[in-house]
Order: C-alpha cells, then structure tokens, then sequence
C-alpha cells in the first residue's frame, strides 16, 4: 500500500458510503498526510434485495463482495455495519477495529402514529428482520408483518407511499444520515432487544498489514469492541445467523459487563430469555453461558425449526 493512500471498501448505499466517509475522515484527523479512496462496490446481498435468494445467503452475501477485495490487495480495509457481519471471518483477514457504539436501538418509523402500543389493530409491519418480526408478535400477536427491502430512502419511501402502517429501523441508521425527525418511538429493549452488534461500525482489514492495523488502530473503542465480541461470541455459539431470531446486547456499568439475550420462536409465542452480569475480564466465559443457558431451554429446537 502506497503509505499516503488508504483504499476502503463499502458497498454502494448511501449509508455504506457515509460510513466509509465518516471512518476516512476520523483516519485523516489522527494521519493528515493520509489520503483516503474509496471502492464502491455491489454485494451479493444488495443485489439480491428484492429475491429470496437473500434468505438462503445469510448475513455474509454484504460482506462477501468487500472481504474478497481486501483478500486480492484491491482494497486496505472494509468498513462494515457490524451487525451485518457473520460470526466467523475468512481465513487472512481480521476485525481489529471497533468503533464507538452509537445508538444501539431499533426506530418506530410512522406516519400518523407515534407509539407502538398506540397503532391499530392489526397495523401492517414492515420489516425483514426475523429478530424483529418474532419481538413485534410477542409484544402485540394482532400485528401483520410484511417483508420490508431495501435502503434506508428505499423504505422510508415505501412507507410514506401508503404500504405500511410503521416500518421498523436500526435508530443509528437513521441518525447518521440525518433523518432523527422521522422516528417516531425508540424501541426499549424490553420489547425490541438489539441484534448483536447493533449501532456499531467496524474495520476489517489483513491480519498480515502491520501498517494498515498500525493506521486504525487509533479508532477502536475498547469499552465498544469488548461489549460487541461478547455478543458475537454468544452468536456464534449458537450458529447465529440471519434465520435465527436471536438478540443479544451487553453493557457496562459499575465496571461490570451486562448481557442480556433472548432467542424466540419465528411467531413470537415461545421466547427463551437470559441475563446476567460478569467482571470485564470474564467476557468469554459470561458468552458462553449465556449460549449454554439458551440450549438448556431448548435454544436448539429454535434454532434448527428457524
């Protein structure tokens, strides 16, 4: 790599190519002989928005485009919603970067209501999120879910085209692309708990490339990077993946690490809960019983009918 220039990969969303912007410019702050270029480029998964084929892919058809840039040296990082990101990473390369978490929670986005208890019976749902979806039923079995695709503009439009009654967004999506006027509601978690990883952005690069680990470096966030590989230590344990509605989120407070998980079924009727707390220096071992508490439930039932 050309010690000036920092290549990073992103998909083509208007969101993507903010983050990578905004990662650029924070690299640039800490280096200011560095210049950044960004390769935009199509994912399986954006391509496959509109088809089915995004349910057999799993989480990995956003990444799999931008790994295999990093893996051929036509890219130095990938800058990633982390929560897209699947549980196990290509042979070569490495996430060594977590950002500061922002808003971790999912929006409420509506038109003409402004709480979810509020909205009528039987209100048309708009997400595509199976963590999602289950949650909503758990909390109000009358609502009809409708598969919801696309970017954030792509959504909002159908919204306010009249096809849904509210749509449901990650609330860090929405805030960084300047557009907090539309939430309507943010979720707590004790009805809608985050996906692993939700609100945090991340850097992917060659585990090799002592240079580029050496440029980031600077952007990790220790408190963030601990608190998501503790999610994704109990994603991973579970086979976690995009069929799964699993969501986890852990925190700190009073120097302690709290991890909350919940696993239910598609249809929101069965829900298998756990929390608990750890010192910060037991993060793998609070991962993993978590994981090993769900599958004393019957996590595995879940899981393999999903």
């Amino acid at each position: 790599m050309n010690s000036k220039i920092l290549r990073i990969a992103t998909r083509k969303s208007p969101l993507a190519l903010w983050q990578a912007e905004h990662i650029g410019k924070q690299l640039v702050a800490f280096w200011p002989t560095l210049s950044i270029e960004l390769v935009p480029m199509a994912t399986s998964g954006d391509k496959f928005l509109k088809d089915k084929l995004l349910i057999a892919g799993g989480k990995g058809l956003f990444v799999k485009e931008l790994e295999e840039a990093l893996l051929e040296h036509k890219a130095d990082i990938a800058v990633h919603s982390t929560k897209d990101m699947p549980a196990s990473l290509p042979h070569g390369l490495c996430l060594p970067v977590i950002c500061k978490r922002d808003n971790p929670y999912d929006a409420l986005v509506s038109t003409n209501h402004t709480e979810l208890k509020s909205l009528p019976l039987n209100s048309v749902i708009g997400t595509s999120s199976l963590r999602r979806q289950s949650q909503l039923l758990a909390y109000r079995p009358d609502l009809q879910i409708k598969i919801l695709r696309g970017n954030i503009q792509t959504r909002l439009a159908k919204l306010a085209s009249g096809e849904y009654d509210a749509i449901i967004l990650a609330a860090s999506g929405l805030e960084r692309m300047g557009l907090h006027e539309t939430i309507s509601e943010l979720l707590p978690a004790e009805i809608m708990l985050p996906t692993c990883a939700q609100g945090a952005l991340s850097i992917e690069c060659r585990e090799d490339d002592a240079e580029v680990l050496k440029l980031i470096a600077p952007l990790n966030d220790p408190i963030s990077t601990l608190c998501v590989h503790t999610e994704r230590m109990v994603n991973a344990q579970l086979g976690g993946n995009c069929h799964v509605p699993l969501a986890v989120f852990c925190s700190v407070a009073d120097q302690h690490l709290y991890l909350r998980a919940r696993l239910l079924s598609v249809d929101g009727k069965t829900i298998l809960t756990y929390e608990g707390k750890a010192s910060q220096t037991e993060a793998a071992q609070l991962a993993g019983q978590c994981a090993k508490d769900l599958l004393a439930q019957g996590a595995a039932s879940l899981i393999n009918s999903s």
